[in-house]
């Protein structure tokens, strides 16, 4: 029987965010608020003698991941699997930190508490780069409001109770670090703009309507994308941008009703989860001989 533990979490969307530094990686962070998907990322981790990284059966080098095994001191193969686009504003970077973190601590017996867990992806995915809040969202579910930066510690949460059909369609690829590396004060003013209204206003029409201002207001609106949200929005649907992605995403109907063909999913309800099928979990499953079966 194969020794190896698996995870799954969710993908995530970010509608809108503002970014906040400090000397600290799991204190860095982003205010904001986005919604987790049931489209998500499955990650298995096997014991090994060296690191190995693999994406949907491709070798890939992911910051996040490496930083995750280093500050828990083990060496592993990570093998993550998903419907997902890349570099497309879904969070896979931060999905693959988090199960990769999940599945560790069960494999190897670590004894971590799932916001310490949580913590450890957050600040590596910090370090490498690739993202400032998908990773505390992907870890609770829902449709998440990040009032604080940084990981869980640092981070008050709060959400909207809703659980909506989800529409996605993808045009292209943006580069995270691009964004949140470079003079971020344009988007932060957005951002706390739109988290304050949804806060005033927590419904999720008020949520699509803050990311789209969002998108307008912090320059990163794309004229494809620009073009899809405006059919949707004519076709009588709500829909907006995914941040950071040239991906347009749409509740209920929209994409579908405006003509398009996209991914269908739903807001995923529970968050990241060790999933059952370890080693341990199947032999515990076992009868004994004593039990007489």
């Amino acid at each position: 029987m194969t020794d190896e533990a698996k995870a799954f979490v969710p993908g995530h969307v970010t509608g809108f965010f503002a970014v906040e530094r400090t000397d600290d990686p799991t204190t860095t962070g982003s205010r904001g608020g986005g919604l987790t998907l049931s489209d998500g990322v499955t990650v298995t981790v096997r014991p090994d003698t060296e690191t190995e990284i693999l994406l949907d059966d491709v070798s890939v080098d992911i910051g996040a991941v490496e930083g995750v095994l280093e500050a828990l001191g083990i060496e592993a193969t990570v093998i993550g699997e998903t419907d997902l686009p890349l570099g497309s504003g879904f969070g896979v970077s931060g999905a693959m930190a988090l199960g990769t973190a999940l599945a560790a601590t069960d494999e190897f017996d670590l004894e971590l508490s799932m916001a310490e867990l949580t913590t450890v992806a957050h600040g590596a995915e910090v370090q490498a780069g690739t993202g400032l809040g998908d990773v505390v969202a992907q870890a609770r579910g829902g449709m998440v409001l990040r009032l604080e930066a940084g990981g869980p510690r640092a981070n008050e949460l709060d959400g909207l109770p809703a659980r909506p059909r989800v529409e996605y369609l993808t045009l292209g690829e943006l580069d995270t670090s691009d964004v949140i590396g470079g003079d971020t004060e344009r988007l932060s003013a957005a951002g706390d703009d739109a988290l304050s209204r949804v806060v005033e206003q927590p419904t999720v029409e008020r949520f699509m309507y803050a990311s789209r201002r969002f998108a307008r207001e912090a320059g990163l609106l794309t004229p494809d994308v620009k073009d899809v949200i405006m059919d949707v929005t004519e076709a009588g649907g709500e829909a907006s941008m995914a941040m950071l992605g040239e991906t347009v995403f749409a509740l209920g109907t929209g994409l579908s009703d405006a003509g398009y063909d996209p991914h269908v999913c739903r807001v995923d309800p529970t968050g990241a989860t060790v999933l059952g099928g370890s080693h341990r979990d199947q032999a515990e499953l076992q009868p004994h001989a004593s039990d007489g079966k």
